[in-house]
């Protein structure tokens, strides 16, 4: 009786193992090592060297971790809007003026719990007054009220036109 596994056998474990590591870990992707062994083990089944026992698990994990993720990205993801965050996320949100907004000196709104300089695109904004964000410059919002239409450009984007 051998008491040493063939290579084929450590194959179907290294595929167990791997199989069972997929149902533990929050990740998605060792599935396909657990299927490139289990191509491994058929190649060892057959008699063919460990270098291209290894040569096919490589290659099958590899080709199925791309395929899946090209698959993923263009089919299930392709509907996917972009997830906008920080300061990008900033643009088209109400704020609250929390200190009058005046044409040469601006103020300040508090937005998402944060204070923040801002300039108005409409004129003076007392305190109190709801205001919407239309773009962020550097640490500083451009805000207009909700009922204002946007008539004036900040005197930042009139120079970026410029050149």
């Amino acid at each position: 009786m051998d008491l040493f596994p063939s290579a084929w056998q450590l194959w179907v474990a290294a595929a167990l193992v791997f199989g069972v590591l997929e149902l533990k870990l929050t990740g998605f992707g060792l599935v396909w090592f657990s299927a490139g062994a289990l191509v491994a083990s058929l190649a060892a089944g057959l008699g063919l060297t460990f270098i291209v026992q290894f040569g096919l698990f490589s290659a099958v994990a590899i080709g199925l971790i791309t395929a899946s993720r090209t698959l993923f990205k263009n089919v299930f993801m392709r509907d996917a809007s972009h997830l906008k965050t920080g300061i990008e996320a900033m643009v088209g949100q109400e704020a609250v003026v929390t200190e009058a907004i005046d044409a040469p000196h601006g103020g300040t709104v508090r937005i998402n719990g944060e204070l923040w300089m801002a300039r108005s695109l409409t004129g003076a904004i007392l305190a109190g007054e709801l205001v919407t964000v239309e773009q962020v410059e550097g640490l500083k919002l451009w805000v207009r009220r909700p009922s204002a239409t946007l008539s004036s450009v900040p005197p930042g984007e009139q120079n970026q036109e410029k050149r």
